[in-house]
């Protein structure tokens, strides 16, 4: 009966586990926002988003650069995940009508002085790109790979300029892209006519445009012309950015017909090229979860086969001799631990992520979080994070309790305040620099106070909420009586050192994660889009197992040399894969990002931190959680007499 309920499990876990990789490798999203169907002519406005730079992770406003300007510069409502990426949506200049090419089209004439050339160079100089929108979907640049054949990459926005030499010289000059070549595909519907755009891309160019005569509003360039069907091509000589250049802004635009549907248009941006090297991390994960429920199943039949052997009188003298070690300190293991209020604390803050990232990640596989929704990913992760404040103040309050603890409103306060005042703290650190560098990323003051009325306003009232009802429930009693008076523990191995045992903890969960961890950290900060959150699930389940499994083994360990400080050593076991996640995070700096500016280091570095902060939190939460209930087990199953 027993294996056919395991070939049962078996069989739904790996039905589970294949329905998740097939919505992740169909990239199966909602899109997010309605269809729009254009008829031929209507009027088609491009937005213009931030300026954005992998070498600084600086945003900048589009209008921060002397580009040209609409009539009436209007900003688009931004939710409030937009708001803290530092995306600015602007209407712009380029206008197109629906399926009516256009060609060499002026969009304005400027002259550069000495501050506005000096701020275009600095902005090629760090590489800077222009994001534009229109319908939704973010501006792309196709770049044809030369080790693929016909593969197609597509860079998210086009860069501002770029740095060059002329044939006959060495110095180095800076040109400006002040031609863009729109492409936009659209999908056709036969019966209507109508059709809806699936695809927004641009060609940039660095053209140095010639006229005749004096500048007037129908005057003709003889580097492009519509009437002459003389079309911009690289062979043209590129605009040079220095003081007192003239530049001329032009654009062509190009209806091409797709066969993509509406429904289908953001696969190209979401269209993973490196599949292998994610089932591969899938593969790493489970060789370590597999190894850790081998050794933990092995501790659990040990355990109880001894249980069984007493009852019926087998067991030989040596095993009674070896098994002494847990059930020897059964009057100390339920020992209150020493600062057992900031224990509390912590597994309430990290009940509360743990609800907040299992929310917020089914939602994601399910599709409901689609990439056309920007900022909606950030957005449902702070309110879900400030509702999830039930569940901590719940938690913290039953440990509280357990710890027969009274003052249930000062351990909730605790919870309540400790984890967001400290990143509160770092954030508002790193936005006052942000604020500084003058950059579009820094959280504007109605924000910053509507993040404060989140927090007091939601948050606190229902950690108190939670924390009332968890303390008004009755207590959870020990399985076995604790002593009056603490059992001297002896002297440990080395290998069972607190510090040892805690590091070589966090070393299998950080492994079972940190190849798609290299994923996250490229969508975050070389600015690309992160959509498989299928694999990204499975993942986070092994994350909790082996967090839970390694905390298990090492706990056993522990209580078997008779050491029954297991609290906050099962808490620290787990949670140390933050260091690891950390000092993975300063190598990825120096190896994989430019980041040439100090403010921008500190800024990575501020915000990793953070980061690790609350995966540490994460995974102690749930490595003490498993050590807790295993604990609880092995006592309630044996008979001490």
């Amino acid at each position: 009966m027993m294996a056919v309920r395991r070939t049962h499990l078996a069989f739904d876990l790996w039905i589970c586990v294949s329905l998740l990789l097939f919505i992740n490798s169909h990239s199966f999203y909602l899109p997010g926002v309605a269809p729009e169907d254009f008829q031929k002519g209507d009027l088609l406005k491009v937005k213009v988003n931030k300026l954005t730079s992998i070498k600084t992770q600086l945003p900048y406003s589009y209008y921060s650069l002397p580009y040209c300007k609409p009539e009436k510069i209007v900003d688009s409502a931004e939710n409030l995940g937009e708001v803290l990426r530092g995306d600015r949506i602007e209407n712009s200049p380029y206008v197109f009508n629906m399926r009516e090419p256009q060609m060499c089209k002026v969009a304005c004439r400027i002259t550069l002085t000495a501050k506005t050339a000096k701020e275009f160079k600095e902005k090629i100089n760090d590489e800077y790109r222009v994001n534009m929108i229109l319908d939704n979907l973010p501006l792309v640049v196709p770049i044809t790979r030369l080790d693929q054949e016909s593969s197609t990459v597509y860079q998210h926005g086009f860069h501002v300029g770029l740095r060059g030499q002329y044939a006959e010289t060495k110095e180095e000059k800076y040109f400006i892209h002040n031609h863009l070549a729109f492409t936009v595909r659209f999908h056709k519907d036969p019966q209507t006519e109508t059709a809806r755009i699936v695809g927004f891309e641009v060609k940039p160019f660095s053209v140095n445009h010639e006229y005749e005569g004096d500048w007037s509003e129908k005057t003709r360039l003889t580097t492009c012309d519509a009437h002459a069907k003389r079309a911009v091509t690289n062979s043209e000589a590129p605009q040079e950015v220095e003081d007192k250049k003239e530049i001329i802004f032009t654009y062509d635009v190009e209806f091409v017909e797709s066969n993509v549907k509406w429904a289908y248009r953001w696969d190209t941006y979401l269209l993973m090229a490196d599949d292998q090297i994610h089932w591969f991390s899938i593969v790493n994960s489970l060789m370590i979860v597999l190894f850790l429920s081998g050794m933990v199943a092995m501790i659990m039949l040990r355990t109880l086969y001894r249980d069984i052997s007493k009852y019926n009188q087998l067991e030989t003298q040596e095993e009674a001799q070896e098994e002494t070690g847990w059930k020897l300190i059964h009057g100390d293991v339920f020992r209150p631990p020493t600062n057992s209020d900031l224990l509390c604390v912590y597994v309430g803050t990290g009940v509360q992520f743990f609800g907040m990232i299992l929310i917020t990640m089914s939602f994601a596989v399910l599709g409901f979080l689609s990439p056309s929704n920007r900022g909606g990913l950030m957005t449902a992760m702070l309110l879900l994070w400030v509702f999830m404040g039930i569940f901590a103040g719940y938690s913290s309050a039953r440990l509280y309790k357990m710890f027969k603890g009274t003052e249930w409103k000062s351990i909730t306060l605790r919870t309540a305040f400790m984890f967001p005042a400290s990143v509160f703290a770092v954030f508002f650190v790193l936005n006052a620099l942000i604020w500084g560098e003058k950059s579009s990323g820094a959280v504007p003051f109605g924000t910053m106070f509507a993040l404060v009325v989140l927090w007091f306003g939601i948050s606190v009232p229902l950690v108190f909420i939670g924390g009332y009802v968890g303390f008004k429930k009755p207590v959870l009693e020990d399985p076995v009586k604790t002593n009056k008076i603490p059992r001297q523990i002896p002297e440990q191995a080395w290998y069972m050192n607190p510090v040892f045992s805690v590091l070589i903890g966090g070393i299998l969960p950080f492994g079972a994660v940190f190849i798609e961890l290299f994923f996250i950290l490229t969508s975050i900060w070389l600015q690309q889009f992160y959509y498989i959150f299928g694999f990204l699930f499975i993942v986070f389940a092994i994350l909790i197992v082996t967090c839970a499994e390694i905390t298990i083994v090492l706990c056993y360990f522990q209580l078997c040399s008779e050491d029954y400080l297991w609290w906050w050593r099962s808490y620290l076991t787990s949670g140390s894969s933050a260091l690891y996640l950390f000092l993975y995070a300063a190598f990825y700096f120096f190896t994989k990002l430019e980041i040439t500016k100090p403010v921008s280091g500190v800024l990575y570095f501020g915000y990793m931190l953070i980061v690790s902060y609350a995966f540490f939190v994460l995974t102690g939460t749930i490595g003490f959680y498993a050590c807790f209930w295993f604990t609880r087990l092995i006592y309630y199953s044996v008979k001490i007499d």
